[in-house]
C-alpha cells in the first residue's frame, strides 16, 4: 500500500531500534543492510495499515480514541488474527508494567499513611526548624553580645592601663 501524502514517507520506525530487534532474534545471522531496510519499510508500512484500519472502526464506533479492541478488531478484519493471542498477552503485559510504575511512583500511597497525619507531620517538622533556627540566631546573637562585651571590658581594661601608665609617668617626673 503507497502512501499517497508526502509527510508519510517521513514516518517511519527507527532503524536502531529495527537493527537491535534484529540482532535479539537473530543473533547468529548477519542481514544485509538493504534487508533492514526492507524491515523498516515493512514495520512502517503494517504499523501504517493496522493503524488505519482501528481509526475506521473507531470512527465507526463513535469513538474519538482509539483502544486496544480497536486495534485487535483491526487485526482481525485484515486477516491477522492468527496474532491476536499474542497480542493480547503484551497488551496484558503493558498492563501490568503500566500498573507497577503507578504503584511505585505513588510512594505516599504505599506509606499507609492518611494525607492529612502527613501534611501534620510536616508542619511538624517545618515549626521544629523554625525553632532551631531561631535558636541557632539567638545562640549567634548572645556570641556575638559576649564578644562586645568583652571587647568592651578589653578596651576599658586597655584604656585604664593607659591611663595608670601615664599618671605613674607624670608621678615620676614631678619628683
Amino acid at each position: 500500500m503507497a502512501s499517497s501524502s508526502g509527510n508519510d514517507d517521513d514516518l517511519t520506525i527507527p532503524r536502531a531500534a529495527i537493527n537491535k530487534m534484529i540482532k535479539e532474534t537473530l543473533p547468529n545471522v548477519r542481514v544485509a543492510n538493504d534487508a533492514r531496510e526492507l524491515v523498516v519499510n515493512c514495520c512502517t508500512e503494517f504499523i501504517h495499515l493496522i493503524s488505519s484500519e482501528a481509526n475506521e472502526i473507531c470512527n465507526k464506533s463513535e469513538k474519538k480514541t482509539i483502544s486496544p479492541e480497536h486495534v485487535i478488531n483491526a487485526l482481525e478484519s485484515l486477516g491477522f488474527a492468527s496474532y491476536i493471542a499474542e497480542v493480547k498477552d503484551v497488551l496484558q503485559e503493558c498492563k501490568t508494567v503500566a500498573l507497577k510504575r503507578r504503584k511505585a511512583s505513588s510512594r505516599l500511597e504505599n506509606l499507609g499513611i492518611p494525607e492529612e497525619e502527613l501534611l501534620r507531620q510536616q508542619q511538624e517538622l517545618f515549626a521544629k526548624a523554625r525553632q532551631q533556627q531561631a535558636e541557632l540566631a539567638q545562640q549567634e546573637w548572645l556570641q556575638m553580645q559576649q564578644a562586645a562585651q568583652q571587647a568592651q571590658l578589653a578596651a576599658a581594661s586597655a584604656s585604664a592601663a593607659q591611663q595608670a601608665g601615664s599618671s605613674q609617668e607624670e608621678d615620676e617626673d614631678d619628683m
